[in-house]
């Protein structure tokens, strides 16, 4: 399919009674509806898979030590394969390289299953769940078919992007209560076994959609995304910020549970479906600017709520503002992401993206469980607060022209 093609086919799905809501006039683009449902399925285990295995390992071995060791190697090998995964993606097609990645991710989930059933050798534990390092960035892959069928419609795109984060948000939201239930319900292999089945299911039925899974550019081997320019300044914007979801995390789990997050994830939510319903910006580079610097001032909320009262309620309260700035951030910073990187390479600028977030939430965690063990909760929530403004000293040193 190409572009020539998809363009007449778009210029039918948007007749005179187009629906006004901006995201009704998005599902409504032929075929998304089909793409969108099996990329949910597959996307919602990845907020299951990491507290899955920490709870399977920790109940069999009695070591969160080494649960947590398990899933730190297994996103490290994720930092390292994903975006070579992402080129594979770009060179031969979503369909091509997502299924058989996927394949060997689940029997990675699978091996792991069975490695902790059987009380098998530790290090079998480290190799199988690195092996779930080839699973593809969905995500990005979803992106890149928005990219692909509204090229040229930065308001279409625009609110793409802020679908995208809000289902990205809630798939974490709901992801980890989903485990911890069936792991507690069932058996505490459930909540593994149940990721793979859904991410399996969910990838075949995205990539049977082949109508609308973007092109392959034929002949064409362009350099990797980092040697763009603008994009590694990006990227560390993209680690730093990272590092505010790393270190929150942690933070707020020592201070108050891991329930009193779902604020923070749910006010991101709601931000992202309301910041894709406005215009999008015409300086996009200006615009993650701002967006910073809203982050960075809501990020401070937590601290002194947290510093100056005892109140559950009004810590929730200010992780709601705080987790507001996050959506707008990632989805402006997405956007950027696409408009640096060349359209042939969508999937692997995207996924460096992905790679270097994930980077930035291990640091931040490790730097704020350093500081809580150290400096107590309060003064915890002054790392995301923190690494925000590092992120937003980093974007107007290196990203101002975008």
């Amino acid at each position: 399919m190409s572009h020539e093609t998809a363009t007449p086919a778009l210029a039918s799905a948007t007749p005179r009674t187009a629906p006004s809501n901006p995201y009704l006039r998005l599902l409504a683009t032929p075929g998304a509806r089909a793409f969108t449902a099996g990329n949910l399925l597959a996307r919602l285990p990845m907020g299951m898979f990491s507290v899955s295995a920490v709870i399977m390992i920790a109940g069999a071995h009695g070591s969160y030590a080494l649960a947590g060791a398990v899933t730190a190697t297994g996103l490290a090998a994720t930092a390292v394969v994903a975006p070579w995964t992402a080129r594979l993606v770009d060179r031969y097609g979503q369909a091509r390289i997502a299924v058989p990645a996927t394949a060997v991710a689940v029997l990675g989930s699978l091996a792991l299953v069975l490695c902790v059933h059987y009380d098998a050798p530790v290090w079998t534990l480290f190799a199988a769940y690195a092996a779930t390092a080839t699973t593809p960035n969905t995500g990005g892959m979803s992106r890149a078919r928005w990219a692909h069928l509204h090229r040229g419609d930065r308001a279409a795109l625009h609110t793409a992007n802020s679908f995208e984060q809000a289902v990205d948000e809630l798939c974490f939201m709901l992801g980890p209560v989903l485990a911890a239930s069936l792991c507690g319900a069932l058996f505490p292999e459930a909540g593994t076994l149940t990721g793979a089945v859904l991410l399996m299911t969910g990838v075949l039925l995205f990539a049977a959609q082949r109508a609308t899974e973007p092109p392959v550019a034929v002949g064409t081997r362009a350099p990797s995304p980092l040697r763009t320019r603008g994009v590694p300044a990006l990227l560390a914007v993209f680690l730093a910020t990272g590092a505010v979801f790393g270190a929150m995390e942690v933070v707020s789990i020592a201070h108050a549970g891991g329930a009193i997050l779902a604020l923070q994830a749910g006010g991101s939510c709601a931000a992202g479906l309301l910041y894709g319903s406005l215009r999008p910006a015409v300086r996009v580079g200006r615009r993650l600017l701002l967006c910073l610097t809203g982050m960075t001032a809501l990020m401070s909320l937590p601290l002194v709520a947290a510093a100056t009262s005892d109140s559950l309620l009004v810590l929730a309260g200010c992780l709601l503002l705080a987790g507001a700035a996050t959506a707008p951030t990632m989805v402006t910073g997405m956007t950027l992401v696409q408009r640096l990187t060349p359209q042939a390479q969508l999937n692997e600028g995207m996924t460096l993206a992905v790679t270097a977030l994930l980077g930035g939430i291990a640091a931040g965690s490790a730097v704020g469980g350093w500081t809580v063990e150290h400096a107590g909760t309060a003064t915890g929530y002054a790392v995301p607060m923190c690494a925000a403004a590092l992120a937003l000293a980093v974007a107007a040193m290196g990203t101002r022209r975008a």
